[in-house]
């Protein structure tokens, strides 16, 4: 957090993430391989090196299908905030995976002694104008330049370096890199090879990652559009037992203002609900240890006044909140950060 920057504390959660994450990617390309050996069993060298292009090359894409799909399904339900915590850890492993299969691709054109033959492929420019014939192979180029980019940066220095907006816009380009993939793919392979699971594949991940996006904003736009201001301006929340314990409701002030309505037993109060960190979703986190914690990094905050715990510095907006006639109620004018603003109810019902 503020206090610098450390080498990653390995916790249980993080080790068990990661061990799964390897283990999944590992037994899918294994059995990828072992059912391509027995579908087209290899004749020579080329031919075993093209089914491990081909295990890597799906590999990949379908574990950016997955990251793509982890922030809709987030907010859709709580129960995937888990895969939050260490997506970065999913990047970085993406990029190494389509690393590998650049790689294979490229001891696949030397078993063939057609090496000599890649520069022309990107330096052809007419080719640049068709489809049939597109050099399809600049377009996986150019997507994993961008999962480079973002692997390289993930680390929490070059967040505080470049400043979360920065940051956060800098790894919106993962959208790109999977348009690119998408178009890799279908002027590619999907040219010479006529099976339908290529396009299938293809086109069920690039449907299930729009669905899910589309469907997480149609309901918080929904979300959004039911927070009415009452007669003085103030937002009605609902009875404290609305809201969740140790958990928040999410109201939205007038012009879109997101904010946080957190419950710690009978002491509820209001924050920002973009961390401090990286613009994460606060809202979707937790109380944890008496301060709330971003589901994203574990960054912290005291509900009392938005403040980290010392020694840490970061501070967010607060609002004032009240209870009327059993209602909680919350001002969205927001407070200077780190302003003390929490209330304490007399009664919460079991």
């Amino acid at each position: 957090m503020s206090v610098g920057f450390k080498a990653v504390q390995w916790n249980r959660d993080k080790i068990v993430y990661d061990v799964i994450l390897v283990a999944g990617v590992a037994l899918y390309i294994g059995v990828f391989a072992v059912i391509g050996w027995r579908w087209h069993p290899p004749k020579n060298l080329p031919d075993v090196i093209d089914i491990w292009i081909r295990a890597f090359g799906t590999a990949a894409f379908l574990m950016l299908t997955v990251i793509l799909s982890i922030g809709p399904l987030a907010r859709l339900d709580r129960r995937f905030l888990k895969l939050l915590y260490n997506r970065r850890h999913f990047g970085v492993l993406t990029f190494l995976v389509a690393l590998t299969h650049v790689w294979l691709m490229l001891a696949w054109f030397d078993a063939q002694g057609l090496l000599h033959t890649l520069p022309a492929d990107f330096t052809t420019w007419g080719d640049y104008g068709k489809f049939i014939g597109f050099p399809f192979k600049a377009l996986g180029l150019a997507a994993l330049l961008i999962l480079f980019l973002m692997a390289a940066t993930s680390h929490d220095f070059w967040l505080g370096f470049l400043k979360p907006p920065v940051w956060k816009a800098l790894h919106m380009a993962l959208y790109a890199a999977y348009a690119l993939v998408v178009m890799h793919v279908a002027l590619g392979i999907m040219q010479y090879e006529r099976t339908p699971l290529i396009p299938l594949m293809l086109i069920g991940s690039f449907a299930a990652v729009s669905a899910l996006h589309l469907i997480a904003a149609w309901r918080e736009r929904a979300r959004d559009q039911a927070s009415t201001p009452i007669s003085d301006g103030w937002l009605a929340v609902g009875p404290p037992d609305a809201i969740p314990d140790k958990g928040a409701c999410i109201v939205t002030a007038p012009g879109g203002e997101r904010i946080a309505v957190f419950r710690d037993g009978r002491e509820i109060g209001a924050l920002t609900n973009l961390c401090a960190h990286q613009n994460g979703p606060l809202g979707e986190g937790r109380i944890i240890d008496g301060c709330v914690t971003c589901p994203w990094h574990g960054y912290q905050y005291r509900l009392s006044d938005g403040c980290a715990p010392a020694p840490f510095t970061e501070k967010l907006a607060t609002y004032r909140v009240r209870l009327n006639n059993g209602v909680v109620e919350i001002d969205p004018r927001p407070l200077p950060p780190g302003t003390p603003a929490s209330i304490t109810v007399a009664h919460v019902g079991a």
